[in-house]
This record gives C-alpha cells, sequence and structure tokens, in this order.
C-alpha cells in the first residue's frame, strides 16, 4: 500500500541529522530519543528520517512476547522527534522547543516488527507559533501508519 508522501522518500538529502546531535534540537534522551537519522531536504516543505529496530529494544519483551511489534505510539513519537529536529534546527526557530500539542487522523496500517527500518516521510503544513504536520511512515513491506501532528512551539 503507498501513501501519497512516498515520493519524500526519494528526494535529495541536503544534510543529515545525526541521533547525537539531534540533542542540539530535542529534550529527549536516551532511552526515549527513538531516531536514528533526520534529513534536511531540498526544501522547507517536506522532512524525512529513519530509525531502525533491532529487536533488543526492551519493549519487546512485552510487546508481545509471542510475536513481538512496536507500539503504534512510538510510532507516533518517532515521526513528532523527526518533524521537531528538522524544525528546531532552523535559526528561525532557535532557542524554542517543540511540544506535541494533538495528534489527529491517526492511522495503523500495518505492523513493525523487530529487523524493520522505519521510514518517516513528513509534509509541512503549517509552520509558525503553532505547527501542523503531516506524517507517513513505512517499511519494507509498504506504509505501516500515518497522522497529523500539531505542535506549539514554546521557549526552552
Amino acid at each position: 500500500m503507498a501513501g501519497k508522501l512516498e515520493f519524500v522518500l526519494k528526494k535529495p538529502v541536503i544534510r543529515v541529522i545525526s541521533k547525537k546531535e539531534s540533542e542540539q534540537y530535542l529534550p529527549h534522551r536516551d532511552p526515549f530519543l527513538l531516531l536514528d537519522e533526520t534529513y534536511i531536504l531540498d526544501d522547507e516543505k517536506y522532512i524525512s528520517g529513519s530509525r531502525k529496530f533491532t529487536g533488543e529494544e526492551d519493549f519487546f519483551k512485552g510487546h508481545f512476547p509471542t510475536h513481538p511489534v512496536v507500539p503504534g505510539v512510538l510510532i507516533l513519537e518517532i515521526m513528532s522527534q523527526i518533524g521537531a529536529t528538522a524544525i528546531m534546527q532552523s535559526e528561525r526557530f532557535k532557542g524554542k522547543v517543540g511540544f506535541l500539542m494533538s495528534i489527529d487522523y491517526a492511522k495503523f496500517r500495518s505492523q513493525v516488527e523487530p529487523g524493520d527500518t522505519v521510514k518517516i516521510a513528513i509534509e509541512v503544513l503549517r509552520l509558525g507559533k503553532v505547527t501542523k504536520l503531516y506524517a507517513e511512515a513505512y517499511t519494507d513491506k509498504g506504509l505501516c501508519s500515518e497522522a497529523q501532528l500539531n505542535f506549539i512551539l514554546g521557549e526552552k
């Protein structure tokens, strides 16, 4: 199943922000810093990023022991962290922090399992004090989830 943003994953990357570098832009730290990389693309309209699940993550022990899958809420959090990293690295938002305000239209289409790499494609719908992003998550099996993420940007 293809989503409307799959083309974003093929756009030219002009800058890669590592997990370590993202700590400059996000308040999250391990074990809750869930992204691997954020990709700044050739315009401010689209963002992408990724996370590989090794199967060693603690939550797999209980979700679910006989059929481990990534909790959907963690996919939403990865989308949020990648979007916030890309936005907060902009000089325009220096000294701000993005707080997730609401999630609309979330849908889960397929399971993410140990060994899967989740690739996130994001479209910026509105950028400002209230920021809106539409995000899709993909694995090799196709679209696995989508949602609209709404942030409010506050002072650090």
